[in-house]
């Protein structure tokens, strides 16, 4: 199963259309997306505007591959339960969010194998199929950098 979460902040209808076109490329594919606000009405996953922390949970645990903006949440979660992630930076150009913060994100974090960021909706489909085809396994995990790299960030968003 495909999990996509584009945060509770700002439409992302740009990631929406994107999987949904991937999604039409493989309906034996389940794909289920928590959209926020958004004008995009997908035909070909399961969408919901928000969920619930144990929904969310749940969805994100049962995935197979996670879909999403470049979100701090997103990321660490991903490490931590070792999930493959198919990140795409929101954008100030398009309206996406206020500033290209998410950019600087996908820098820092480029060097994690089981992140993989895109731009377009052509490299999504790639990606996804990607990660879908070599499934990275638990006992893969994320390198120990990344657990010590875990600890420190969730240490700097509990203090703010």
């Amino acid at each position: 199963m495909i999990f996509v979460t584009v945060g509770t902040q700002l439409p992302f209808e740009r990631l929406i259309e994107a999987v949904d076109l991937w999604a039409a490329e493989h309906p034996e594919t389940e794909v289920f997306a928590q959209v926020g606000e958004t004008r995009y009405q997908a035909r070909h996953m399961t969408c919901v505007e928000k969920l619930g922390p144990g929904e969310y949970t749940e969805k994100f645990n049962q995935a197979d591959v996670v879909v999403s903006h470049v979100g701090m949440g997103t990321i660490i979660s991903g490490l931590e339960h070792a999930k493959p992630l198919v990140l795409m930076p929101r954008l100030a150009e398009k309206g996406e969010h206020r500033n290209n913060h998410q950019l600087g994100t996908a820098e820092k974090f480029a060097k994690y194998k089981q992140i993989q960021f895109v731009n377009t909706a052509q490299e999504l489909n790639t990606a996804i199929s990607a990660c879908l085809a070599t499934k990275l396994s638990s006992e893969q995990g994320c390198p120990e950098t990344s657990v010590n790299l875990i600890k420190k960030l969730k240490s700097f968003v509990n203090e703010e």
